[in-house]
């Protein structure tokens, strides 16, 4: 394939004694990283983080004139300016919050030369124990009260593999947080906490009327709660931009992502914060950033100012299944499949026998072992290009298409097969993963 794909891993910082980060997966030198917890273990045992801070001259600040053989004095000249931004973080800023990812850490009493040697006393009287310790952080906020709890939306990564989570308000305090769903396909997590201590929430703007150029903040806790509640400002650098995230450890792709693309600066720790417009509405939930350099040829350019942002508009849908159900149930075909940009020209007219006019669409490849695509006819090498009538130029679009549906309802596939278009209604089942890569579907 001739396309670059870009990949997400999520890589955690290395802080101190915890394992080194683990090599993540990308294409050529671009590497889509995951904005996870900013500091990893930072319990018992971590050493200290240090961070290279740089002092910027930029913005508008005071200004000194110098009078001829005089002394140097400060102008007195106001500056006026806008206070949107102002107005809209402190209407956000006390419902951010920080969230602790605790987890049991295996230690040894051996010392350095059990760890060495083994116990270092050729028997087996050497102990081991598990301690429960700081892990990671990261950024969450407080969209909702309801009665004795409040709801605080954040993102998967951010809390998987906890033992224990912990919320941190804006003011410093310090509450025990359940979890009370997670979905590692959309990155988004709700987490429940005692609402007695919560002065603050934030509503959700719609996110389908942003523009690209429109002002927005990003708040959270860059680096970790040292410099929780922290602001930052950019502007919508694209209203859509289809990714791929992939699991880290087996490099497959997972699922593919619509996200916001903002150059506001998103730093390690600001996962699960908001992104918001100068109305103090959450547009979307700040989730990874490309990290990296980029080369095309000897010359390298390093990346700067690409951070992303799950959409307002499916964090409310997601958020609102979890909280009901505990999980989010998805309608599926029961295949698996490539872009057809993904495929040469010459396997589009040789293998699949398409028209010319067909130049995008989903390739099916192989089905799930109880797959209702197969049971109503769909083979191997289709070619589906709309559900219901509406385009479907990649698996974004596929996805996006049955997303809209719930479990059990039914919808037109259209698809070809060679040079014939066909269309086929099929009900809707739920996900399925196990796939079978037999070609019996021939």
């Amino acid at each position: 394939m001739d396309n670059q794909t870009h990949q997400f891993t999520e890589e955690p910082l290395n802080n101190g004694d915890q394992q080194p980060p683990r090599k993540p997966k990308g294409w050529g030198k671009i590497i889509l990283v995951a904005v996870v917890a900013a500091v990893i273990g930072g319990g018992a045992g971590g050493g200290a983080a240090y961070y290279a801070l740089t002092r910027s001259g930029s913005g508008v600040g005071i200004t000194t004139t110098s009078n001829s053989g005089g002394a140097t004095k400060v102008s007195n000249m106001a500056v006026t300016q806008s206070d949107a931004s102002q107005t809209a973080f402190k209407k956000v800023k006390n419902a951010v919050v920080s969230v602790i990812n605790y987890q049991n850490q295996s230690s040894s009493d051996d010392g350095a030369w059990g760890d060495l040697f083994g116990s270092g006393r050729g028997d087996n009287s050497g102990s081991s124990s598990s301690t429960l310790t700081e892990y990671s952080e990261g950024s969450g906020v407080i969209y909702k009260k309801d009665g004795d709890y409040a709801y605080v939306v954040t993102n998967n990564h951010v809390i998987s593999g906890s033992d224990k989570l912990e919320v941190i308000l804006s003011d410093g305090t310090k509450l025990t947080a359940t979890k009370v769903g997670a979905d590692a396909v959309t990155d988004l997590a709700v987490l429940k906490i005692k609402s007695t201590k919560v002065t603050a929430t934030a509503s959700f703007g719609d996110s389908s009327k942003i523009s690209a150029g429109q002002t927005v903040l990003a708040i959270g806790s860059p680096l970790g709660t040292d410099y929780a509640t922290s602001v930052t400002q950019g502007i919508i650098s694209a209203k859509s931009r289809t990714v791929n995230a992939t699991d880290e450890t087996t490099g497959q792709t997972t699922s593919q992502q619509t996200v916001i693309q903002t150059d506001a600066a998103i730093n390690n720790g600001n996962s699960g914060g908001p992104l918001i417009n100068l109305a103090g509405q959450i547009i979307g939930i700040n989730s990874m950033k490309l990290s990296g350099s980029s080369s095309s040829s000897s010359d390298s350019a390093t990346i700067e100012g690409m951070g992303f942002a799950i959409p307002s508009n499916e964090v409310v849908s997601i958020i609102n299944q979890l909280v009901t159900n505990g999980k989010v149930v998805r309608p599926a075909l029961g295949i698996s499949a490539v872009d057809l940009d993904q495929v040469s020209a010459d396997q589009q007219s040789g293998v699949l026998k398409l028209p010319s006019s067909v130049t995008s669409g989903v390739v099916v490849a192989s089905f799930t072992t109880k797959s209702i695509a197969r049971a109503a006819g769909i083979k191997k090498y289709d070619v589906i290009v709309a559900i219901n009538g509406n385009d479907v130029s990649n698996m974004a679009d596929l996805h996006t298409e049955l997303y809209k549906h719930a479990v059990g309802d039914t919808v037109k596939v259209t698809y070809y097969r060679g040079s014939s278009k066909k269309t086929v209604n099929i009900k809707l089942t739920q996900t399925t993963s196990q796939l079978d890569t037999s070609d019996s579907s021939n």
